[in-house]
């Protein structure tokens, strides 16, 4: 079989790939006829860089726009799989010639983990692998990694408004990455993470062999949910148990300003919702809006309205609620409107992303309310900064009744509320600025958040953690650091997993798990 790319021939790439450096050309070449070899099923579709489609690729799933400069390393080639076939030939071929491997179905990793390196690499982008295929009556679905939530969500709904996932809330994300990570969103209180909720998976390991969950083996069906399947192998689907949820389910947004309060509401908030009952779960996302704090409490209920009122005027009456700010709508329709979409938008609507931009994201775990003169340094150091956002997820429920060793993520009982930090600018000369301005606000916090580690949340990627570290310091010590926040007592575990099927650390990245040997 030959190599589709683009409509070229081989001869005519491998003299476009001339003007490439004397390392990219040979290897270039080299892995070209490599996958040519072992391209069984059909033509591999591959852009090289001296290609329209190329950048066109490259661009269309990176979320940052920070990744997106001149200067940030690009990969000698995208390969974009159309069979399970095709991803093992990738792997067998990088792993020959030498050539580091990112893989990428989504692109919203926020460090562009996934797409960048500096080291010679290629891009193994998932998004042609992305089928769904549900079982309303068995309550299952397969779910290729290339599949955004946002199809998986539409999927299901198309299927039964019964059954929902308790999976993220950006409809672009894609779950590849997302599920290894942990995966939370509006139903976790009442559900768990989506890692929480996989049954089998399918994944490409180093020797490019294909192995679902009976012949990976439990240790490693454990390190993948949670602990981030591209330290590992290629993820190439997941089966998800899906989850009750009832035909109509109640939204509310209640805004509130410093003037109006906010700052008591907050801190009455972080005392209650972790206790409320699990079908409930009322956020908290914080911004600066004309020189003040604006807080929106936004919530699910899996219930109706009249139900929800009782339930906030009896845990949260401070806040208010009153009929008008409710809305009953099905679980697909919530999913929608939360995370910025028309209630109506189509499938096709949905693999836009309308909020891309410079960014940069932390994240920590709260254990024991602030105090409320401690939000008032929060609201300070927002109100000195632009666009500095912070959101509040309330713990408890379902979230406290998984052991930390469950899985990889061990973010559990203890843990009252996660916080994210996300800053955003508008022109690449204001990532310094507006990044210090974030780092400021994640330095106050230290008082008031989780310790010995401070904890992180792995899909939030941090290129911060362990970074003082200078060169000559081993690799594990520098993982260390990172790998206790993000895992926890889990860590020590994902480096034996590691160090057994992946000893060469073939599957790395900047923040991957190391292997000891």
């Amino acid at each position: 079989m030959g190599i589709s790319i683009c409509g070229l021939s081989l001869f005519q790439i491998l003299v476009l790939t001339i003007s490439l450096a004397p390392y990219s050309s040979a290897a270039s070449k080299n892995i070209f006829q490599c996958l040519s070899t072992h391209s069984l099923q059909s033509p591999i579709p591959i852009y090289v860089p001296n290609t329209t489609s190329y950048s066109t690729i490259l661009q269309s799933s990176i979320q940052n726009l920070l990744f997106l400069s001149p200067k940030t390393p690009k990969p000698l080639l995208i390969i974009a799989p159309l069979y399970e076939s095709h991803v093992q030939a990738a792997v067998i071929c990088c792993r020959k010639h030498g050539l580091q491997i990112k893989i990428r179905s989504g692109g919203h990793d926020f460090e562009g983990l996934s797409y960048i390196s500096y080291v010679p690499f290629v891009i193994l982008d998932m998004f042609n692998l992305k089928s769904i295929s549900i079982d309303v009556e068995g309550q299952t679905a397969w779910v290729q990694a290339g599949a955004t939530l946002g199809e998986l969500y539409y999927r299901i709904a198309e299927r039964t408004p019964i059954l929902g996932f308790p999976a993220g809330i950006c409809p672009t994300v894609g779950v590849g990455g997302h599920f290894s990570g942990g995966g939370y969103g509006y139903l976790l209180r009442k559900y768990g993470l989506a890692a929480d909720n996989i049954v089998d998976a399918q994944i490409v390991n180093v020797e490019g062999k294909i192995l679902n969950r009976k012949y990976m083996g439990e240790d490693l069906f454990w390190a993948i949910r949670g602990g981030g399947g591209a330290s590992f192998g290629v993820i190439l689907s997941w089966k998800i148990k899906l989850v009750p949820v009832p035909s109509t389910v109640t939204i509310f947004r209640v805004p509130k300003t410093l003037e109006q309060g906010a700052t008591g509401l907050v801190h009455q908030w972080q005392r209650i919702t972790h206790k409320l009952p699990k079908e409930l779960i009322v956020e908290a996302l914080m911004d600066k809006v004309n020189e003040t704090i604006v807080t929106i409490f936004q919530s699910l209920f899996l219930g109706g309205r009249e139900q929800l009122l009782k339930v906030m005027e009896q845990s949260f009456p401070e806040l208010g609620l009153k009929p008008e700010n409710c809305e009953e709508i099905s679980w697909f329709q919530s999913a929608l409107i939360l995370s910025g979409y028309p209630m109506n938008a189509s499938l096709s609507a949905l693999s836009v992303n309308p909020f891309k931009g410079f960014f940069k994201i932390k994240s920590d775990y709260v254990k024991d309310p602030i105090s409320e003169n401690g939000l008032r340094g929060i609201w300070k150091n927002m109100l000195e900064a632009d666009n500095l956002g912070v959101r509040l997820i309330p713990y408890g429920g379902r979230m406290s009744e998984i052991p930390a060793s469950e899985i990889p993520f061990p973010h559990r009982e203890g843990n009252i509320y996660h916080i994210s930090y996300i800053v955003r600018w508008n022109k690449e000369e204001e990532a310094k600025k507006s990044i210090s301005w974030l780092r400021k606000l994640y330095k106050y916090m230290e008082p008031y958040v989780s310790k010995s580690p401070r904890s992180a949340y792995l899909n939030y990627r941090d290129i911060d953690l362990g970074h003082e570290f200078k060169n000559g310091t081993s690799s594990y010590a520098k993982a260390k650091v990172w790998g206790s926040s993000y895992f926890g007592n889990n860590f020590d575990r994902l480096v034996k997993v590691k160090s057994k099927v992946d000893p060469y650390n073939f599957f790395r990245n900047e923040q991957g798990i190391p292997p000891v040997n």
